[in-house]
């Protein structure tokens, strides 16, 4: 248990708290409070989208409606009078945080890449590369087919194919020559 050093001091303290006109408790705003919490929390948290921040909200307004208890005469409106605090206080909030946000010339976010997650432009690159197969020559067609659809390795595709490992090879290589000549999959690179 501590004591007081000097207690004049403290009883002088004690005195202005309870003579002041805002540091006082009001018994008929705690009890407000108590029975309409429920109710205007509701209606805090019809104003914004996080729980917490109605609570701050509503917070706020309470304070805001205690600096005032004196001076509203009508005591059977203060339902209304928290209400167009909460609107005020939100509207006030609400206008703050529009003023951080400000028109630039260059937009900050990155070009999105074409093709990337549009299931037209993945349709319209399917079609455009099937089309580009089909203008290879048979037998280099059916190499690229087994090798990069297929996932066959190049000994495999050769084992299919009845060929040599090196005859895979070389017409690969010619082929993926000629879709990288493609002018219709010039689009996709």
């Amino acid at each position: 248990m501590t004591t007081p050093v000097c207690t004049s001091a403290s009883d002088a303290a004690v005195s202005a708290r309870q003579t002041s006109p805002y540091t006082r408790p009001y018994p008929s705003f705690a009890s407000y409070v108590r029975a309409r919490q429920p109710v205007l929390l509701r209606t805090a948290r019809s104003l914004t989208a996080n729980p917490s921040d109605a609570e701050d909200l509503l917070q706020t307004a309470l304070a805001k409606t205690y600096v005032a208890w004196e001076r509203i005469e009508d005591h059977r409106a203060l339902d209304g009078y928290v209400r167009r605090a909460l609107l005020n206080t939100r509207t006030s909030q609400w206008r703050k945080r529009r003023v951080d946000e400000f028109v630039c010339d260059e937009l900050p976010e990155p070009e999105p890449v074409a093709g990337a997650d549009d299931p037209a432009e993945r349709q319209a690159l399917h079609d455009a590369m099937w089309r580009a197969i089909m203008k290879l020559p048979a037998r280099q067609r059916a190499m690229v087919v087994l090798r990069y659809y297929e996932d066959l390795s190049e000994v495999q595709t050769a084992e299919v194919l009845g060929v040599s490992v090196g005859t895979v090879k070389s017409a690969v290589s010619r082929a993926l020559g000629k879709l990288r000549e493609d002018p219709e999959l010039d689009l996709a690179r």
